[in-house]
């Protein structure tokens, strides 16, 4: 579940063994989509649009241990008409785990549906730019 908080898009996470790289750790590629999800959340939250990620920045500062809540957060870092940056840190009791910036290309129903490869479901044409 993702909320609105003024200029962020927030989540909480508890991250399972069946989450986990080595014992107790998660596994760096599923922190790093857990942070895709809030990038692309924050971009449906705030600029009421949806995107696909194009390029991506991250850096994993520490271990995200299993059982240990995570906290997400993601922010609008910058945007033109065609891509939009976002923020995202991911924290661990008060510690941040991640850090990493997400690019977005923000496209027409035409070009969402070149890239799925067919029609856009109708929930989504609403996200379209």
């Amino acid at each position: 579940r993702f909320s609105k908080q003024g200029d962020h898009v927030v989540t909480r996470f508890t991250p399972g063994e069946n989450h986990q790289g080595p014992p107790g750790v998660m596994h760096g590629g599923l922190v790093t989509t857990l942070a895709d999800e809030i990038a692309a959340w924050t971009v449906v939250a705030l600029k009421g649009r949806f995107g696909f990620t194009v390029a991506l920045e991250a850096r994993l500062s520490r271990a995200v241990r299993t059982g240990v809540e995570v906290v997400g957060r993601g922010r609008i870092d910058s945007e033109t008409s065609r891509f939009t940056k976002v923020a995202v840190d991911l924290q661990q009791a008060g510690a941040t785990c991640f850090k990493g910036t997400f690019t977005f290309a923000i496209l027409d129903e035409a070009g969402a549906e070149k890239v799925i490869g067919g029609p856009l479901p109708e929930a989504w044409k609403k996200f379209a730019r």
